[in-house]
């Protein structure tokens, strides 16, 4: 097994050295080597291909592929996406083609087989739940999402929290980010503070400065409460932009700093900029789209607690719905510099090895980051991720680099067209001192005793290149609250409430029926053309001028049930067949095609009316260059370029 070091002298390539590796050279610090591992050997050889891209689009009228895969960022260069909408013959359009790949193919299933068993078929997941011994009706999930199994986890990093690699060899928990739960939540400007001067690097007046600040951002289609997630971001820069030009650790300087970064990555950069950081890192040149090389991201995933705002005697510590126990706590480190001025062709290498370590829970997502990531065991305390379970994160988290020389191998990458330089949140903060602070969920605040759905306490973030609501917009092209493009109960609830003839309407909200193809396809054209209506209404906000809860928040019971088939997942561990866990298979995983845009299964037999696609079509001539990729259009044939860039007019 071919094996390459990640070592501190190719960490500091152009003079940019990254926090504490020159200490920890000093202290002869084992290097990161992990292996080149083929994926066509793990369980799920297509884990970076969301289960999300396997949904139906009912017509192309529910779109959730534009809001991954586009070309604007790429065409201009900010970022280091390579275009996916089209503009790339290396790449094409992903939202016009299910054109999955095929690794090694005939001798390894292709991409077009649907590989997310919990997700497409959830019986079988409940199944190997009973074979397991457990009872989930007797499972308290309540008190199960109130746990903290952070905290157990953090005190397992072994060395300096200062330093952002541990430097302790085949340790699982070696590049655990140094972020306490202990210190948690963040004070009102966003920063985390310590009462310990261990492991902190300098005291402010108001407290021991980590290093770490909190992000709070508008959420995507993925983490909303509604989806059973809620992120937290923190984010934390080298030494040298936490000191001002005397050398001296200054909080205003690296406050500067942060902001700094923050414009350039969410192009909000005025003419009248800095072309550097400031301070000691004066030298650092401020790079629109991207982060300077050592950027830290830790990022903890938790289960919702709708009763979980931050407010005086709610559950936990966390506002924002975020529940003490976490689903998983992911960790990104900025390796490698990118300049886009001298990236090479636009190309996705996803049929190359992962280079991974087995033991110490990280991979490279082959565009400048090494991402690392920690997930529940059966009993639910956090253990490091396998190689198979991070290909998962380089699905999203990824971009384009240019090949470097690394013994013969390509390095894989995957990613998405609209993440700025491999991330989401940061470019997605909200404005000003608000966007400095706990991720707060749109500004959640807890039902009352009367129950149902929280409340929002911001309008819609206007996106600049669509110029509209970035909610609305969501609702308009996905037809969903989720890039499964489904509609849980409460939604489907109030929408029902709202979209009436009686209330100005053109029609009343329909039931979507599935006795046949044209029914079913009919409903969702009509729900499309409502949603229109509902949003140019400025239906889709309260009386506040807010984001209707509903819309964002799930009922407590709601998000218990949701809890409760994710810990399914964790009993199991079949985290490699699908993260994501419905009562039923969702209703945009079963064939509604009519007959001028039909296929079959890959063995050439039709699909009936209403039966889950588990595969389609591929390219079967053998001379070709895409033999064994996918060929069936998704019947998207008009695609806007989103670009997830806020405008920071914040409301309609």
């Amino acid at each position: 097994m071919n094996r390459m070091p990640l070592r501190p002298a190719l960490l500091t390539g152009a003079g940019l050295a990254a926090l504490s590796i020159a200490a920890l050279a000093q202290n002869g610090t084992a290097p990161l080597i992990g292996d080149y591992i083929s994926r066509a050997g793990f369980v799920n050889p297509y884990a970076h291909i969301p289960a999300q891209c396997y949904i139906e689009t009912a017509g192309g009228t529910q779109n959730p592929c534009q809001v991954c895969h586009t070309d604007g960022l790429a065409n201009r260069r900010f970022g280091n996406n390579a275009p996916q909408g089209g503009a790339s013959p290396f790449i094409g359009d992903l939202t016009a083609e299910y054109a999955f790949a095929a690794l090694n193919y005939p001798f390894r299933p292709n991409g077009s087989i649907n590989p997310w068993e919990n997700t497409l078929f959830p019986e079988k997941l409940r199944a190997a739940v009973t074979e397991a011994g457990h009872d989930p009706a007797k499972w308290d999930m309540e008190a199960w999402i109130r746990q903290d199994n952070w905290s157990a986890a953090a005190a397992r990093r072994p060395g300096d929290a200062r330093a952002w690699d541990s430097g302790a060899e085949d340790d699982p928990f070696r590049l655990f980010p140094a972020l306490s739960p202990a210190d948690l939540p963040a004070d009102a400007d966003g920063f985390v503070r310590s009462t310990r001067q261990e492991g902190a690097l300098f005291n402010d007046g108001r407290g021991w400065i980590t290093g770490w600040r909190s992000v709070n951002f508008v959420p995507h289609g993925i983490f909303t409460p509604l989806t059973g997630s809620v992120s937290g971001i923190y984010i934390r820069l080298p030494e040298r932009f936490m000191r001002d030009a005397a050398g001296r650790f200054d909080l205003e300087t690296y406050a500067a700093n942060l902001d700094l970064l923050a414009a350039a990555v969410s192009d909000h950069l005025p003419t009248n900029a800095p072309t550097t950081y400031q301070g000691a890192a004066a030298a650092e040149p401020v790079k629109p789209g991207l982060y300077p090389v050592g950027t830290e991201f830790a990022h903890p995933l938790h289960y919702v607690d709708t009763q979980a705002d931050g407010s005086e005697g709610a559950p936990g510590r966390f506002p924002g719905a975020r529940a003490d126990r976490v689903k998983e706590i992911r960790y990104m480190y900025k390796i490698r510099r990118f300049d886009p001025d001298y990236a090479g062709p636009e190309i996705k290498e996803e049929s190359a090895p992962a280079y991974a370590s087995r033991s110490e829970g990280w991979i490279d997502n082959g565009a400048g980051w090494i991402l690392a990531g920690w997930i529940e065991d059966a009993g639910g305390a956090l253990r490091a991720q396998t190689p198979s379970e991070l290909t998962q994160c380089v699905g999203c988290h990824s971009g384009h680099e240019p090949q470097r020389e690394t013994g013969g191998w390509a390095t894989f990458q995957s990613g998405v067209g609209v993440t700025i330089d491999s991330t989401w949140a940061l470019p997605r903060r909200l404005p000003g001192d608000a966007g400095w602070g706990e991720n707060t969920a749109m500004g959640y605040r807890a039902p009352g005793a009367e129950g149902g759905n929280g409340h929002a306490a911001w309008p819609d973030p206007i996106n600049r290149a669509m110029q509209n609501g970035e909610f609305a917009h969501f609702l308009e092209n996905v037809v969903g609250v989720s890039l499964y493009g489904d509609m849980p109960a409460s939604v489907e609830a109030f929408l029902a409430r709202t979209i009436r003839m009686e209330n100005g309407y053109s029609a009343d909200w329909p039931t979507l029926t599935t006795d046949s193809a044209q029914e079913y396809m009919g409903a969702q054209r009509l729900r499309a053309r409502l949603l229109k209506e509902l949003t140019e209404r400025n239906d889709h906000l309260d009386a506040d001028g807010n984001l209707f809860g509903a819309l964002l928040y799930p009922p407590q019971s709601a998000a218990l049930a949701t809890a409760q088939g994710y810990r399914m997942v964790v009993a199991t561990q079949r985290y490699d067949l699908g993260k994501d866990v419905f009562p039923d298979t969702p209703v945009t995983f079963r064939y509604f095609r009519e007959e001028e845009t039909a296929f079959t299964h890959q063995d050439g037999t039709p699909y009936t009316v209403g039966e889950i696609v588990i595969d389609r079509p591929i390219d079967e001539d053998r001379t070709s260059l895409t033999w064994g990729v996918g060929i069936t259009p998704t019947e998207i044939t008009d695609s806007p370029d989103y670009q997830p860039i806020l405008d920071y007019s914040l409301g309609n």
